[in-house]
C-alpha cells in the first residue's frame, strides 16, 4: 500500500507573518513644478464633467471649449470655467496659438481626424479612450505626433485610481519581484447603458469598459508582452441591457498568466477584486467597488495595509493630464503615451475577436476592433 496521506497535508494554512509598516509610494498625481499651459477641450459630452472636474480642482486652465452642439460647450464653461471662448468647430479652435493642450474626448471613430489636425497645429494632445479603433492609425498618429515634437497621451484614467496606483508602484519598486500572475474581476450593475448609444456597442463589458483592465494587465506587466488571449461573452438571464454583459478573458505571457472577469449585471451585492503574484509577495486589493478599495502587500517581511487616499473619479483624470503636463515640462515621454497604449488595444481587439470566433488568438495579430 502506498504511504498514507495526512489529514491535514494539503491544508490551505493562513499567513503567520506579522503586519508591517506599508512602504510610502508616490501613487497620487503628481503636478508638474511651474508649467500651466492653456488647455482646450475638443467635445463636452457626459464624461467631461469629470474631466473638466479634476482640471479645476487641479488649478489647471482651460480657455477653450468646443462642441458641435453649442449648448453642451455653454453647459461645460457654466458649470467650470465661465470665462473660456465657446466653439463649434475645432479647426478654429486650433489656430490659437496660445493654447498648447488639447483634450479630445469625442468618439472613437470621429476623433483620428481631430487629432491629426492638432498634431500638425502644433498641440500636444491628451485622447480619450479607447485610443483608436485601428492599430495602422494609431501608429500613423504617434509618427506624426514624433515628427511634429508633440506629446500624444491617452486618458487611460484607470491607472491612477489609487488602488491600481500604488500596486503599479509597487510592482515597479520590486517589493512582490516579478510578477507572474494577475487575476481581476469586476462584479458590477452596467445596466445604465440601457437606452443609450452604449446599448449598441457588441462588446460593452470587453472593449468600451473592459479597455480599462486590458490596460491595468499591460503596466502590470511592464516589459512583457501578452502572447494569446482567449476570452467569451454571454448574457445574463435577468440582464436589461440588449449587450451581453458577461465577459472573460484568459490570458498567457511567456512566464505569466492573466485573467479578467467582468459580471456586469451583477445587481445585489458588487464587488471589485484584484490578486497579484510575484516571486518575492503578493498584492491585493477589495472593495465593493472602484471607488472603495483595500490593498494588502504581503511579503517575507509580513502584511502591509497602506491606507490609501483619492478615488479613481475624478483622481484618476487629473492623473492622466498631470502626467502630460509633467512629461512636457521634464522633455520626456508620458507614462500614457500612445505607442504604449496600443499594446493594449491590441490585447483588447485580440479578446474582442476570440469571443467571436471561440477559440484563441494571437495578440497584435488582430489590427483592427472586430465589427460592432
Amino acid at each position: 500500500m502506498g504511504k498514507r496521506i495526512k489529514k491535514d497535508q494539503y491544508a490551505l494554512t493562513a499567513d503567520k507573518t506579522s503586519e508591517v509598516t506599508a512602504p510610502k509610494l508616490a501613487y497620487q498625481p503628481r503636478n508638474p513644478k511651474k508649467y500651466r499651459p492653456n488647455i482646450a477641450l475638443i467635445a463636452c459630452g457626459g464624461i467631461t464633467h469629470t474631466h473638466l472636474n479634476a482640471y479645476k480642482s487641479a488649478g489647471y486652465k482651460v480657455v477653450a471649449l468646443c462642441d458641435i452642439q453649442r449648448e453642451r460647450a455653454e453647459t461645460r464653461a457654466r458649470e467650470f470655467y465661465p470665462d473660456a471662448t465657446i466653439y463649434t468647430d475645432y479647426r478654429e479652435l486650433l489656430k490659437r496659438d496660445d493654447i498648447e493642450v488639447v483634450d479630445i474626448a469625442s468618439h472613437p471613430p470621429e476623433r483620428p481626424p481631430v487629432i491629426e489636425a492638432a498634431i500638425r497645429a502644433g498641440k500636444h494632445v491628451l485622447s480619450q479612450k479607447p485610443f483608436v479603433v485601428d492599430l495602422s492609425v494609431g501608429e500613423k498618429l504617434c509618427d506624426l505626433a514624433d515628427k511634429h515634437r508633440v506629446k500624444l497621451a491617452v486618458n487611460q484614467n484607470g491607472r491612477w485610481s489609487p488602488h491600481f496606483a500604488y500596486m503599479r508602484q509597487a510592482i515597479d519598486a520590486g517589493h512582490i519581484g516579478q510578477i507572474f500572475a494577475a487575476h481581476l474581476s469586476v462584479h458590477w450593475n452596467h445596466n445604465f447603458i440601457v437606452g443609450t448609444p452604449f446599448d449598441k456597442i457588441r462588446h460593452i463589458a470587453l472593449y468600451d469598459f473592459g479597455i480599462h483592465w486590458f490596460d491595468i494587465v499591460t503596466t502590470f506587466f511592464k516589459g512583457f508582452d501578452a502572447r494569446t488571449v482567449y476570452a467569451t461573452t454571454t448574457k445574463s438571464p435577468g440582464q436589461k441591457a440588449k449587450m451581453p454583459l458577461l465577459a472573460q478573458a484568459m490570458i498567457a505571457f511567456d512566464a505569466g498568466q492573466a485573467s479578467l472577469v467582468f459580471d456586469a449585471d451583477t445587481q445585489i451585492g458588487a464587488e471589485d477584486r484584484t490578486f497579484l503574484v510575484g516571486t518575492k509577495g503578493t498584492l491585493a486589493s477589495v472593495g465593493p467597488d472602484l471607488g472603495h478599495q483595500s490593498v494588502t502587500l504581503t511579503t517575507a517581511k509580513g502584511v502591509a495595509k497602506p491606507e490609501l487616499q483619492g478615488s479613481w473619479f475624478p483622481g484618476g483624470f487629473h492623473g492622466t493630464m498631470a502626467e502630460l503636463l509633467c512629461a512636457i515640462e521634464e522633455k520626456r515621454e508620458p507614462s500614457n503615451n500612445a505607442r504604449i497604449n496600443l499594446k493594449s488595444l491590441a490585447l483588447c481587439f485580440a479578446a474582442c475577436a476570440s469571443a467571436d470566433t471561440g477559440k484563441p488568438v494571437k495578440v497584435g495579430s488582430v489590427r483592427k476592433l472586430p465589427k460592432m
